[in-house]
């Protein structure tokens, strides 16, 4: 507080709305300046903005020129109103038809309450003609989970992504063990085949895991904020994995029948993939990626229409997982 400057004496109701204005009002605001501006101590603050965050306020934290500002993620004089053309409109519900897979998550009930909030201002019969807009494509989304009995824990990490929050989180292992908690800083949400994933850095192992959504037994938001580091990008840390596993990179070569080469050269499964068309009408994919489970069971997929050429340990994987599987099927000759 400056010097010579009166104290101002505010009731905390007075005080909070006091530093909504002020963080609405600038760009950033310090603890120290909204200290200095409502005489109270750092501590106070730290609770006040607490209770600004429990009232609904999107507080957010942020680096400006070397200092931890405070802010809000939009001001809550209003939003400006959003104008969207008919086309637009048509690609919001074309993309709605294609998120069933966030089926029993709180996602779910968010998008829902875009759409109606979108719906109420349209006029009836561009509203119905969106919604049947919406039913011209059908998601096959085989093999997703089931998120309605997670929907508690997915709304906690909601909350701890949206405002940066760490958080306790205890994970259900594999093989009937016990389960096993972890502090983590929550990243980014994943989507692979189906299913949700955590990102997160761990301090238990100072490392970054990803957590299957389904295995997390209990989230518990706790009221620390941290920093996600400015160089992190999610696709950048997974660019060397086949899907979401993590493991050193391995040069990978794979022949494929001529019968599917159409459809396997029609997609891309790596940012490296190379693709050689062979005299036969065969091709051979090759790429650099770890992962090895998620290779294997890519190449089984395919059958007798695919063939691991490298690396000579995955070939070895594959023709033991093809001898297992034969004396399964055999008849015991």
């Amino acid at each position: 507080m400056q010097k010579g400057k009166p104290a101002k004496k505010y009731s905390q109701a007075a005080r909070l709305h006091n530093l909504v204005r002020l963080i609405e009002a600038r760009h950033g605001v310090t603890i120290e300046e909204m200290a200095e501006e409502t005489g109270v101590d750092r501590r106070t603050i730290h609770r006040d903005l607490n209770a600004i965050h429990d009232a609904g306020y999107p507080l957010v934290s942020d680096w400006l020129d070397s200092r931890k500002v405070y802010r809000f993620i939009t001001t809550f004089k209003g939003v400006p109103p959003i104008a969207f053309s008919l086309p637009e409109l048509m690609t919001l519900y074309f993309l709605r038809s294609q998120m069933d897979l966030l089926q029993g998550t709180p996602f779910q009930d968010d998008l829902q309450s875009i759409f109606d909030k979108v719906n109420s201002v349209l006029p009836p019969r561009y509203a119905a003609h969106l919604e049947r807009i919406s039913r011209i494509s059908l998601p096959l989304l085989q093999g997703r989970h089931d998120y309605h009995e997670a929907t508690a824990v997915l709304k906690s990490l909601r909350e701890a992504l949206i405002y940066q929050y760490r958080v306790t989180l205890c994970y259900k292992k594999g093989g009937g063990a016990a389960e096993e908690c972890y502090r983590v800083d929550p990243y980014t949400v994943l989507f692979y085949k189906g299913g949700l994933y955590l990102l997160g850095y761990t301090h238990n192992r100072q490392a970054l895991r990803t957590f299957a959504v389904e295995r997390i037994a209990s989230v518990t938001v706790e009221k620390e904020r941290f920093e996600m580091p400015d160089d992190f990008r999610p696709e950048e840390h997974l660019q060397q994995a086949f899907g979401i596993v993590k493991e050193e990179a391995m040069r990978v070569r794979v022949r494929f029948d001529a019968t599917v080469a159409h459809a396997v050269t029609g997609r891309r499964w790596h940012p490296t993939q190379r693709v050689t068309v062979n005299g036969d009408g065969s091709v051979e994919l090759a790429f650099e990626a770890g992962g090895r489970m998620e290779i294997l069971a890519w190449v089984l997929s395919y059958g007798p229409l695919a063939e691991v050429l490298e690396p000579a340990g995955l070939r070895d994987e594959a023709r033991q997982a093809v001898r297992a599987m034969a004396d399964r099927y055999g008849d015991g000759d």
